[in-house]
């Protein structure tokens, strides 16, 4: 059962009431995922609006109020609205004039009716008046929400021709807000998953990504897998990488583990850094995301031997990847600090080691060592150091 509109923590934000005084209420409807998000009792953190205003009036108007503005996205009509209670995105009302499947030519429209009609999904398009809320639903999208499906606006391969990106969209909203498969949607996706070689590899990643971070999105990359979708973003996902990723979900929940995207790509890998390494190319990943990638590619059995040392070395969160993805427990990194090695270069050259390559290799020598042990005392530190300096010296 759907919520109430009106018990939703967001909708008594002051920023809004402030926004919907300055451009007038008949001029604004809230929607897309807040009022979705609303509807579900899910929590909401970003709020959008629609206006039949022109980005220059919405500036005019907010300056006139005392809002301070953004033109975040002017050239496709939106301005972003700055609230201490949270930024609103005030976008005009739009029709499509001209697509290819990467981007759109846009126009401003006057009618609700025209810019729900340029949306992706039924449950996309609910429109709320900002003082009733009440809903305004042009295509079903309330009974859609009501009972768990996802369903384009219109014919699904009319809509994923003027976006290709819609089809990795569908697989995501279809495991966050679908109970049944909509076999028009999935047929669409399954014929048109070439065309997901348009976009640019940022979009590509960042969809991908964004379905990886769903709570549990196995059975989702197992159909994009079956259905040929992600074979065209993802080749090396094979059905052996794919049941590792429900296998490395699983112990997530076990051990209190949130998930993660990152670490969730790379179970669809085989355990090569070359392979990592040319997939964080494809999908230009971060640096950051790029070395983790590669970082859990190089895991191995030897890994649970010592989690700790393992996590010295490598940082926690890369040594929780590699123990999660090989079976291992990591559970006991959660809340483990890196021990600091007190041994300095200076306590070395006060032992008679004249300062220089020597002195590195022996600090070297007695860390390892130390962190071999687990990490002991400082009295066995002193021990490690004179066996290390009678080494060096024989």
């Amino acid at each position: 059962m759907l919520r109430d509109l009106a018990g939703a923590d967001w909708t008594r934000r002051d920023g809004l009431a402030a926004l919907t005084a300055a451009l007038g209420p008949e001029n604004i409807r809230w929607v897309g995922g807040a009022v979705r998000d609303g509807l579900l009792g899910v929590a909401v953190h970003d709020v959008d609006c629609a206006t039949t205003l022109l980005p220059a009036d919405v500036i005019a108007a907010c300056a006139r109020a005392g809002i301070r503005t953004v033109p975040s996205g002017i050239e496709h009509g939106t301005v972003t609205a700055i609230f201490p209670d949270g930024p609103v995105e005030i976008t005009t009302l739009r029709r499509d004039v001209a697509t290819d499947g990467r981007r759109a030519t846009i126009a401003f429209a006057s009618e609700w009716r025209e810019d729900a009609a340029r949306r992706d999904f039924t449950i996309n398009a609910l429109y709320a008046h900002p003082e009733t809320l009440e809903i305004e639903d042009f295509f079903g999208g309330l009974a859609d929400l009501a009972e768990g499906r996802v369903r384009f606006i219109g014919e699904a391969r009319a809509r994923i021709a003027e976006d290709h990106l819609r089809i990795l969209r569908y697989y995501r909203f279809q495991t966050r807000f679908g109970a049944d498969l909509d076999g028009e949607a999935e047929d669409a996706c399954a014929e048109l998953a070439q065309s997901l070689k348009g976009l640019s590899r940022e979009r590509i990643a960042a969809e991908l990504l964004a379905i990886l971070a769903l709570p549990d999105p196995h059975e989702t990359v197992a159909r994009m897998r079956a259905r040929g979708v992600l074979p065209v973003i993802v080749p090396e996902a094979c059905p052996p990488q794919v049941a590792a990723l429900g296998r490395l979900i699983a112990a997530e929940v076990a051990q209190g583990f949130a998930p993660d995207p990152v670490r969730r790509l790379a179970a669809l890998l085989p355990p090569s850094p070359e392979v990592a390494e040319t997939v964080a190319a494809r999908l230009r990943l971060s640096k950051a995301q790029r070395a983790r990638l590669v970082a859990a590619a190089e895991r191995s059995a030897a890994d649970a031997a010592s989690p700790e040392a393992l996590a010295y070395r490598l940082t926690p969160p890369v040594a929780a990847d590699r123990l999660l993805l090989g079976g291992a427990e990591a559970a006991m990194l959660k809340e483990w600090e890196a021990p600091v090695f007190p041994l300095k270069g200076g306590a070395i050259v006060q032992r008679g080691v004249t300062a220089g390559p020597l002195v590195a290799r022996i600090l070297q020598a007695v860390e390892a060592r130390w962190v071999a042990e687990g990490f002991p005392e400082p009295q066995r530190i002193e021990a490690l150091l004179t066996e290390e300096l009678a080494r060096a010296a024989s």
